[in-house]
This record gives C-alpha cells, structure tokens and sequence, in this order.
C-alpha cells in the first residue's frame, strides 16, 4: 500500500447486488478518493487518503447504506500509521466493508469521521490516546482511557515505557470553579460529580455533571478507571490457547461465555477451523444461559436503581441468577471465569451423569415463566417503576444507530439487529425462536426487552437439551481436531462479531505469522452505548438520569478493557 493520489474514473450509480456488495461500483463511486483496495477475511477493504475521509463515509452511508461504524481500529506499522473504520448496515450486517487510511509515520493526521457517525467521536479519542492518530475536525481531542496528563501513546512502536508521568497542579484544581453558581444573577448551576465509586453508575464510572437546579444540562462520562490493557496480553498470548482465558474478564455479570465465543469465532475464521455440530449445540445452550446470567442480574440491579431499597425483584433475580450459575458450574467448572469454550469446539462434554444435568437444566427451564411473570407484577406493571422510566432516557432510532448502540438498548429504540439472526452463526438458524424489540425508545423499552429476551434464551436453551438428550453416543463430538500451534499467514485481517449480552461484541486480529497476534482489537457494545448517555439524559432530571445509566446494563470491563 502507497499514499499516493488516485486516478480519476467516471461517475456511476452504486448497485448493490442481492448476495452481497458490488465493490468495483463502490470503487467507481468512490473514484476520486480510493488509492487501493485491500482483502480482508471478512469484508473487502477500501483504501483512501487521509483527508477524504468524511467524503468517503458520508458516501457509504448515504448512497450505500452502510449505516453502522461497528469499530474503529488504529494501529502503527514500521512504515505507516493505519486506522479502519468497520462499516455495516443494521438491515443486514453481512453486508460489511473495511475503510482503510493509512497516515504517514512523521505525520499521523487524518480527517475525523464524527461529523458523519457519532460514535467515531469516542472511537477516535481511543486511537489518539493509545496510538498517538490526530484527527482534523474532531470535537473533543483528548485522551478518553488515559489520564490527560499521560506522557506518550502506549500502542505506538518508539513509546518508551520509563518516561516518568508528571502531574501538574492544575489536575487537582477545583472542579466547581466553572460552574458554581454566579453572584447576582439567578443562575443555578453546579457541577456535580457521580461516581466512580458509587452503586448507582454500576462499576468505577464517573459521570460528570452539571446541573440547572435539578435538571441535567450537561452530562460527560469519564471512563478509563480499570484500563487493564486486555488487548495488548492477548497480543501476548498464543492463539491455541493462551488468549482464551481473557475473554471472560471483559464482562462479570456472567455474560463470558458470549464473550468467548466472539473470540472463538474470529480466531477459528482466521485459521479455517469447523466446529463440530454437537459443539456447536453446546456452545448455543451455555451461551444463551450466560446470556441469562447478564440479564438477571440487569433486571435486578435497576430494580434497585428505579426503586431505591432492597427489593423482591431484585432477591428474586439472584434467585434465578443462583440456579443458572449452578448449571453453568456443573457445566463448566466455574461460576463466573469459565474458560470453557476451546477453538473447534468446548472443553468437555455435558457432565455426568448426562441425564441429571439435563433434567435439572428443564426444570430451570420450566418455572422461567412464571417467574417472568413475577417481574412484569414487580416492575413493568408497577406505577411507580413506569413513572420513573417511560419516557425518560429517550433514544430515537436514528441517534441509536449514529452512535453505534446495538443489543438491548437498539432493540429498545426499535432497531431489528441481531446478529444471531442476521449473521447467522452457531445453531442458532436451526431453532425456534425471536428478535425482541420495542418501539418505546426509553427507559422501560430497554427493560421490557430484557425480560423478553429472557424468555427467548430459555427458549433455545430448551430446545438445545432436547437435542442433546438424543444425540448417538459415537457422534458427540466436543472439539475438532485443531493444530497444535495456530500460525495465520502474515498480513491476514478480519473482524468479526456475536451477539453478546450487551450487544456486538466484536474482535479484530491482525496476523504476522507468528502465534501471537500482530493486532488485537476488542469492540465492546458497552463503549458504544455508554457514549450516548449525553443524548438520552440531557434536559431530563437528575433522577432520569441514573434510571437511564441502569437502563444501558453497561459493564466497565469491557468498556476499558
């Protein structure tokens, strides 16, 4: 690849074809800003100067559809620095396409892709601050996981790991100076900080806010507390089996096992592994379980959120949480870090004896309604709870998408995007079941979709034991036969992604043909959604404002990684 200036090509309407995308229209649509073109694994990828970017997007996503910027990845070669913006449509995700902009070494600026999707705004600020990538036109350049006065960019090739961190005395100046009520006037402004160490922002989040009395006129959450550098360890950990342990730190409400199976499916696209087809089944019950697990404990938490004591919704939800946990333990060893999944398949079989897993997993299954109904009593038929979360944290679909949101809180504002669904994966397209969406855009969608979702996993969970419950003895086949050292051919890309309990828990992996990853980029639907708090709580009382932070479920794990 060059940084050289492309030849000029005649104008043509953009088609897109109904198996897939026509990437020479997109090039001739794109003519006069593509310098080469890129093969990714999963998706082609468009190279294109660095100061064409917000021409280039606007394009895709006005002429093309692409919609979705589900990741930003940056990253520094010897030669050049390189940031990709992974485009989809949320009407059909397969439909991807890879933006590639390479920087000179000396001179990593390139225009800001912000004005065209709002997620890009925190994406960017990421890449500056590990990768040291300026972006043109960006509204807030600074650091977002780092501290403001960091020396240097960790992710950068000459960033030297001994150069002292030097705090000025102005980091520790008086918040309220700017915002404390002015003498003589009839202002009532204050600056209000939330957290990071408070019950109500769910993890060590600070939400810095300033208020108009009790109104919410501005609001910034400030990220980065448990910044545990999870992706540079697994770019130091071998693909066969080293890596697969981390996946399940990014999110302990329970959801690991999603998150492992975001890794597993990227790392086994990359190397062409197939998974066995009783795997696979294994692999759909335990994830939708996990998915279980996330959002009991979601239901519950906001219970206590909305409400403000120790409620029955909320002993009722660890009650459940408990019994899925005890499956999941019997399953996989473990109650929360379960490192089960391995590449080409699981790590073991159902325990034994089969049938006692099997009938204490249905008989979970069983009562799922009519605890379900017990919550509906608790929560969404309870005037108090809606009057504290219809019409508060309003998402609009369009702002949804523009900031990247997906899972619940894009079902709840009416988006139809699941990835189970609509890029088909695991044993999911074999079953019956649905997508949940709400059209409320608020508070108590994002909760009614929760508690439907519920109902849908023990759905596919049900189905899946009866499945396995027949399954021949001489056909249960946990795990392929994988090589020993997983060794990708150098300069192989892709992204790819599942439907986590938060939404797209997506991966992207950068080999150089070693066993470690070159590149190891994790995308987590926590970071996305949490960037559209200042949408949803601005203008609405300080009270919305914490219903509205429980309704996103965000977990700090993977949102800072």
């Amino acid at each position: 690849m060059k940084l050289t200036d492309p030849e000029s090509a005649p104008a043509l309407t953009l088609e897109i074809s109904a198996d897939g995308i026509d990437h020479d229209a997109i090039e001739t649509l794109l003519s006069d800003y593509v310098v080469s073109r890129e093969s990714h694994r999963n998706a082609e990828g468009i190279v294109i100067r660095p100061d064409a970017v917000q021409d280039v997007l606007s394009l895709l996503k006005t002429e093309a559809g692409f919609d979705h910027l589900s990741c930003v990845t940056a990253q520094e070669y010897e030669d050049r620095y390189e940031c990709i913006y992974h485009l989809k449509k949320y009407e059909d995700p397969t439909q991807e396409l890879s933006v590639i902009v390479p920087t000179p070494s000396g001179h990593p600026v390139c225009e800001s892709a912000a004005p065209v999707y709002r997620t890009a705004a925190w994406h960017e600020r990421e890449a500056y601050d590990l990768v040291g990538i300026q972006f043109e036109d960006h509204p807030d350049l600074r650091r977002i996981l780092l501290p403001e006065t960091w020396q240097g960019h960790p992710l950068s090739r000459n960033y030297d790991q001994d150069r002292p961190q030097i705090v000025p005395l102005t980091e520790h100046a008086n918040p309220l100076e700017d915002d404390h009520r002015t003498t003589g006037t009839d202002s009532d402004t204050m600056f209000l900080n939330i957290g990071p160490h408070h019950p109500s922002t769910h993890g060590v989040l600070h939400v810095r806010t300033v208020l108009d009395g009790e109104v919410v006129v501005d609001v910034e959450p400030d990220i980065g507390y448990i910044h545990r550098c999870e992706e540079q360890m697994c770019q130091q950990g071998t693909y066969r089996h080293q890596i697969m342990p981390y996946p399940d730190r990014w999110d302990w409400c329970g959801a690991g096992l999603l998150n492992e199976w975001a890794y597993a499916r990227t790392a086994e696209t990359l190397a062409d592994i197939d998974v066995p087809e009783y795997a696979t089944i294994i692999r759909t019950m335990s994830a939708e379980l996990s998915r279980m697990l996330s959002h009991f404990l979601a239901i519950g938490t906001y219970a206590l959120d909305v409400i403000g004591e120790f409620t029955a919704a909320f002993m009722y939800a660890i009650r459940d949480r408990e019994r899925v946990q005890s499956l999941l333990e019997d399953l996989t060893g473990q109650r929360l870090m379960f490192n089960y999944f391995r590449l080409g398949g699981v790590a073991w079989d159902l325990p034994t004896p089969r049938q006692e897993f099997i009938e204490d997993a249905r008989s979970f299954i069983d009562v799922v309604p009519r605890h379900l109904a017990e919550y509906h009593d608790l929560l969404t038929s309870n005037e108090i709870f809606q009057l504290r979360t219809v019409d508060t944290g309003v998402l609009d679909p369009e702002a949804a998408k523009s900031y990247g949101c997906t899972g619940p809180v894009a079902r709840g504002s009416g988006i139809d995007y699941d990835l189970r669904r609509d890029d088909p994966y695991g044993y999911y397209d074999e079953l019956d079941w649905s997508v949940v969406t709400e059209d409320g855009c608020d508070n108590f969608a994002r909760v009614l979709v929760r508690l439907k979702e519920v109902e849908e996993s023990a759905k596919i969970v049900e189905q899946c034991l009866d499945r396995l419950a027949e399954w021949p003895d001489e056909d249960r086949t946990v795990q392929a036969n994988v090589p020993r050292t997983i060794k990708p051919d150098p300069d192989t890309e892709i992204y790819k992604a599942v439907e986590a309990a938060k939404g797209e828990l997506g991966i992207y992996i950068r080999a150089d043909g070693t066993q470690t990853p070159a590149r190891f980029k994790i995308r987590g639907p926590s970071f996305s959604n949490l960037a559209a708090l200042p949408q949803m709580a601005e203008g609405e009382y300080i009270a919305d404002l914490v219903a509205t932070i429980g309704s996103l479920d965000t977990i700090m794990g993977e949102v800072d990684r």
